[in-house]
């Protein structure tokens, strides 16, 4: 049995393939999905999203959203989503050491969530080039 995968941004198709299992971060925690898996839609967090393809996995940056599952067909819309092939590993530390400084100084409610915000961005962009496959 296969899954049909289609991960999708505002602007783009980011991902549209036949996979064997996936590895969701849901906002109630992470879910597997294999084949015949129950109907359901959930919130997606901002996390990582795990997709193995035959014998290897491939790791994807999620920026949040929601996720359809129903009769082997998942449907992943997201604010944003990246490859981790696609992700500069500097350029994800230097973003995350960046996050970490602004959350230190932020000052007042709205300019902490904000920086708690972009901070797990940065953490799950650097964990997807980090992901060992």
């Amino acid at each position: 049995m296969i899954l049909n995968l289609c991960v999708l941004t505002p602007n783009r198709i980011v991902l549209d393939s036949e996979v064997k299992e996936i590895i969701l971060s849901t906002n109630d925690g992470k879910i597997g999905v294999l084949p015949n898996h129950s109907s359901i839609a959930t919130a997606v967090d901002i996390g990582l999203l795990r997709i193995r393809l035959k014998d290897q996995w491939l790791t994807m940056a999620l920026m949040g959203g929601f996720v359809i599952i129903d009769n082997n067909e998942i449907t992943v819309l997201v604010n944003d989503a990246e490859k981790d092939s696609n992700i500069d590993p500097q350029e994800a530390q230097q973003t995350l050491e960046i996050a970490e400084a602004n959350l230190r100084k932020a000052e007042g409610k709205r300019e902490r969530v904000e920086a708690n915000l972009a901070l797990k961005r940065a953490r799950t962009r650097v964990a997807a080039v980090n992901m060992i496959s």
